[in-house]
């Protein structure tokens, strides 16, 4: 942008807006992905433990690129644990990004001057309106007819 001739960057408080929403979904993202990759691992650490223990000559199934092929367990164990370490290091890059992401989103904050309103209102001018200002609604039980 033509932040040089300003000296801060971001010509006016929309932009910045949509930079500092730009950089809180990208955290977001990093999020769900670390995530996701997490849950993988434990699928890995599941198979890995439930064949472990079984002969190495024994057949087993392996979902390789949308195909089923049959393997046995000595062929299909090391290329699992490899799988794993390989999502292990993967999740740890992400970590690390993240980690860098949540840096800049901290300067960014402190250079903008920029402060997030808590949901029950603490930090602006709703300090009389805390009372009554969840959205929710409570609901009883099915069928209940008391």
């Amino acid at each position: 942008m033509a932040g040089r001739s300003e000296g801060d960057g971001p010509i006016n408080e929309q932009a910045v807006a949509n930079m500092y929403s730009a950089m809180r979904s990208e955290l977001n993202q990093l999020y769900s992905k670390i995530t996701e990759l997490e849950m993988e691992v434990r699928e890995h650490t599941l198979v890995i433990n439930a064949i472990q223990p079984l002969d190495p000559s024994r057949r087993c199934y392996r979902m390789i690129g949308g195909v089923l092929v049959e393997r046995t367990i000595k062929e299909v164990l090391p290329a699992v644990q490899r799988n794993k370490e390989g999502i292990e290091e993967v999740i740890a890059r992400l970590n690390e990004a993240l980690e860098k992401k949540k840096k800049d989103i901290s300067d960014f904050e402190n250079k903008y001057k920029i402060r997030i309103r808590k949901p029950d209102g603490e930090t602006k001018d709703e300090g009389g309106k805390k009372e009554g200002t969840a959205q929710g609604v409570l609901v009883g039980p099915a069928g209940s007819n008391e």
